[in-house]
């Protein structure tokens, strides 16, 4: 099992509809893949969950069913959503609350070879307790390793609940205690990029925390941590960046994108690997905006290449999904090489 998180000190850029999409790709080309919301907003939740299935799961519905530890019977998913089924909020929760650690629920199941780790707007509570345990994890406190490791944990366990091959970890787009954990938590890094000058702001702040924060957990907690305190190896080792292509504006011609565009490998060259720019290409790709097709792939709950003339993909529109279908896959072979040069010798 390998582990990919999703990452940009900028919002805005579509890490959560790469993420989504990134994850049911894997799980067509035959891979069992676990989708993990460690983002506050609960973004990636609320794409593959409706409403009705949320409203269950964050516990916001007067339904008896719930009381009796039953599931309800509206939502595609109900069936699957019970009192066993928890967010990464209510996992942590006990120590927010300072009454113990972590507990487990199993990964919701969206189809056959992909589940979810469900997120919740209420996961942000958990950022003070990150910040306050950090320093106290380098003097080799056991509860603030267990508090910072908590994400590792949670994620390790519906990993080998599942036996995934793959672990997709979506995170907000900031430098705080709750990302921090939610990377070291991260074997690799994808970074999705917009060809602009705020990207490249976003890489020169995060390079440098990324090797911060890994050489802090590599050299002064991990050597502290006890062996009955599974903890993460805090590789968080970068695999590129995906460039995620805009709307073409009048106000913003296309030169003005291929500037910002012939920068970007030389600062993340710099700023995220602390090396020269060579020959080595850091860009897995670059996708094209399907914006138009988002609109109908919301409303019909599925990936925009999954799109039918059903759900209102018709005539040339339709050819736009082929293509989006192909570049996804595309896509997803070119992370599983790079995975695979790593040393994922199941890739």
């Amino acid at each position: 099992m390998i582990s990919i998180a999703f990452f940009n000190n900028k919002g805005g850029v579509g890490k959560t509809t790469l993420t989504y999409h990134l994850a049911h790709m894997f799980q067509r080309l035959g891979h069992r893949v676990l989708a993990v919301d460690l983002d506050p907003q609960a973004n990636l939740t609320s794409a593959f969950l409706d409403e009705d299935d949320l409203a269950i799961l964050w516990a916001e519905t007067e339904s008896p069913a719930w009381g009796a530890g039953q599931s309800t019977t509206f939502g595609p998913l109900a069936r699957r959503i019970t009192r066993e089924t928890g967010t990464v909020a209510a996992s942590v929760r006990p120590i927010m609350e300072g009454l113990g650690d972590v507990r487990f629920y199993a990964p919701t199941r969206i189809v056959d070879g992909l589940w979810l780790v469900p997120g919740d707007l209420e996961l942000s509570a958990f950022e003070d307790k990150l910040s306050e345990a950090w320093p106290r994890c380098v003097v080799g406190a056991p509860d603030a390793q267990r508090t910072t490791t908590a994400f590792y944990r949670i994620i390790d366990d519906a990993a080998r609940q599942i036996d995934a091959d793959i672990v997709l970890i979506d995170v907000g787009p900031n430098l705080g205690a709750i990302n921090r954990a939610a990377l070291l938590a991260a074997d690799t890094v994808l970074m999705p990029l917009a060809a602009d000058l705020f990207s490249l702001r976003g890489l020169r702040n995060l390079g440098p925390a990324l090797r911060d924060w890994r050489t802090t957990w590599q050299k002064l907690v991990l050597p502290k941590v006890p062996a009955n305190i599974p903890a993460p190896s805090g590789k968080m080792q970068p695999l590129g960046y995906v460039i995620m292509q805009p709307t073409m504006r009048l106000d913003r011609p296309v030169k003005a994108y291929q500037r910002w565009l012939e920068r970007i490998p030389y600062v993340f060259a710099d700023s995220v690997l602390n090396e020269p720019a060579g020959e080595r290409s850091y860009e897995i790709a670059t996708l094209r905006n399907y914006q138009s097709l988002m609109p109908l792939a919301h409303d019909a709950r599925k990936p925009m290449f999954d799109l039918k003339a059903a759900d209102g993909a018709l005539g040339s529109t339709q050819t736009y999904v082929l293509k989006c279908r192909a570049e996804f896959q595309q896509l997803a072979e070119k992370v599983l090489e790079r995975l695979g040069g790593l040393g994922a010798a199941e890739f």
